[in-house]
């Protein structure tokens, strides 16, 4: 190990990538996440956008996630279409999936706003179809206005059969709903947010469930917001709300073992999802083409089983306080 550098001699084993699930799609363990992508302000415009997507493309990281309502009026799709049409389109062997959303500000998440959000998406990325597309955040409307007749699941289904979609997914945040749309046996990918961390693993009956349907498992803000980077000293957030005095007291007590053992406490929380074979890969934020090779250095950083041992236990004490 060049310990310099915290780099492990192991990259093309440990960066292996794998299938997901029953799509037959091989992605990498890492997938960078483009929320920020479409942002206006400084240093994440146009030029710095379209930089990281060319970054990403040449490697080792093969999978990009987007949604139509990231970024102001679709900027991120728009932003990854111009950096595909600058190569000539997307990559061999380049996966990429993005999200059927409502009009940002209304809750209109019905099927023909599905249709419109597919084809806005097409139009953005330049692409004739999509391999991989999820319902995003079905929490704004309830689980019965979902698969109703002309609803968002219907629609997703008839753009899947007209093959304009490969393959379809589901992403959201309450465990329990993301198990109702599992049982529909609709989709062949799911992801969850900040719901499988070193502080919460309210995820795990929905991991355990796609595992037996053979769905694959995709967690995303495995850094619950910034405080499994910064800590929770300077991020007290977790999730998008104030961190529990628990999980803030588990936090520190899991930065200690971080100093103790000279591991960041970024990478720990990287590869408690990365060293997990139950997920397919893990969604990391990019908005930068620096942030790169900050990952790879994170996800290959050389953390002794001894700190497992020890951080594992605090980890399980998950509070499940997301649902």
């Amino acid at each position: 190990m060049n310990r310099a550098h915290g780099l492990t001699t192991h990259t093309k084993e440990t960066m292996k990538n794998s299938i997901l699930g029953r799509t037959g799609l091989s992605v990498s363990p890492v997938c960078v996440g483009t929320s920020l992508l479409g942002s206006h302000a400084a240093p994440h415009g146009t030029d710095t956008a379209v930089a990281t997507i060319r970054r990403v493309m040449e490697g080792p990281f093969n999978f990009v996630d987007t949604s139509n309502e990231y970024g102001n009026g679709g900027n991120s799709e728009r932003r990854i279409g111009r950096a595909l049409a600058e190569v000539g389109g997307l990559p061999e062997g380049f996966v990429l999936a993005t999200k059927v959303d409502p009009i940002r500000g209304t809750s209109d998440f019905s099927g023909d706003r599905v249709r419109r959000s597919v084809e806005e998406s097409l139009e953005r990325l330049g692409l004739e179809r999509l391999q991989l597309v999820y319902l995003h955040d079905p929490e704004k409307i309830t689980f019965e206005e979902g698969v109703a007749a002309g609803g968002p699941l219907e629609a997703l289904i008839e753009l899947k059969d007209q093959g304009v979609i490969e393959h379809l997914g589901v992403a959201g945040g309450p465990i329990d709903l993301e198990l109702k749309y599992l049982a529909t046996d609709v989709f062949d990918v799911v992801i969850s947010h900040n719901r499988y961390t070193l502080v919460d693993q309210t995820a795990e009956p929905l991991i355990q469930d796609a595992m037996t349907r053979g769905v694959a498992f995709i967690n995303a803000a495995p850094f619950g917001g910034g405080m499994l980077v910064k800590g929770p000293d300077a991020a007290p957030n977790y999730c998008y709300r104030p961190a529990s005095q628990a999980i803030i007291q588990r936090v520190r007590e899991m930065e200690a073992l971080c100093n103790e053992y000279s591991v960041p406490l970024a990478a720990a929380a990287l590869q408690f999802s990365t060293r997990d074979p139950r997920v397919s890969s893990t969604i990391v934020g990019m908005s930068e083409p620096s942030r790169v090779e900050k990952t790879v250095q994170l996800a290959e950083w050389d953390i002794p089983e001894e700190f497992w041992n020890q951080v594992l236990p605090l980890a399980a004490a998950g509070t499940g306080e997301l649902g």
